[in-house]
């Protein structure tokens, strides 16, 4: 078994939680959310982004829109919708809790059976 399949597949589950994250509170375009999740260390490249991010606005929870850019062509941002907001809510609290289960589990001792 490879330890980076296994790593790929930890980041692939917190994905959508963190984008969301990132679009909490403010809209964002797609190179400022990658800049993030990249100062993050959560590297992640636009053809895994752009599919995420139409699933979640076909899903619901995020909406966007078009802003005339200075520096280039139209840019698309992307918000939460308020449905993304209670979304992000529950994923907050679903978070904390397998944060504190995974806490408990990889920090204790081990015994051995005797």
């Amino acid at each position: 078994m490879k330890i980076e399949n296994t790593k790929a597949q930890m980041r692939k589950g917190v994905l959508e939680f963190c984008i969301l994250s990132v679009l909490k509170d403010e809209d964002a375009y797609v190179a400022e959310i990658l800049d993030t999740l990249k100062n993050a260390k959560l590297l992640v490249v636009e053809g895994t982004i752009y599919p995420l991010l139409t699933r979640l606005k076909n899903a619901g929870l995020l909406s966007y829109r078009w802003e005339e850019s200075t520096s280039g062509p139209p840019r698309k941002y992307y918000g939460l919708t308020e449905t993304g907001k209670l979304f992000l809510k529950e994923l907050n609290t679903t978070w904390s809790e397998l944060h504190n289960a995974v806490t408990i589990v990889t920090s204790q001792k081990t015994t051995k059976n005797e």
